[in-house]
């Protein structure tokens, strides 16, 4: 066989057994439990939201992907497949909010318009609202 052939059959089997590797990493990687990590920032629904308006690039490179507690009246709640939910936070804006998703909630309807509650949870950025995910409830007044 000549050698480019060997040279190239190395390398397809390299990159075909690190996309191996690297599809079992993720496969088995742990999703943080939110309800027992340490935040990166504790704000209020209004005061992320507001900055968030300002000026969304700065507040980007600050929050996402960044572990944020929250405090805030709940607007709306919404559930969805797989018994999850989607908390809705009020907000300053009438026009915006701060959306909550929930991976799996056993009892939707303790979440109650009007309550406030303390959630934490991983920031992935700002639509119309600031987009959190896999929050846990840290506490409901």
């Amino acid at each position: 066989m000549k050698t480019y052939i060997k040279v190239a059959l190395f390398f397809v089997l390299f990159i075909a057994v690190a996309g191996i590797l690297a599809g079992l990493y993720f496969y088995n990687l742990k999703h943080t439990d939110m309800s027992k990590a340490k935040p990166d920032f504790v704000l209020t629904s209004s005061a992320v939201q507001k900055e968030f308006e300002e000026n969304e690039t700065t507040s980007s490179a600050k929050y996402i992907n960044k572990i944020l507690e929250i405090t805030g009246s709940i607007i709306s709640v919404s559930t969805g497949k797989d018994n999850s939910a989607t908390v809705s936070l009020k907000t300053d804006n009438d026009m915006s909010s701060v959306s909550c998703t929930f991976p799996a909630v056993s009892d939707p309807s303790a979440f109650k318009p009007g309550d406030n509650i303390t959630l934490r949870g991983q920031c992935s950025g700002f639509l119309i609202d600031v987009q959190m995910f896999n929050c846990a409830l840290v506490k409901t007044k």
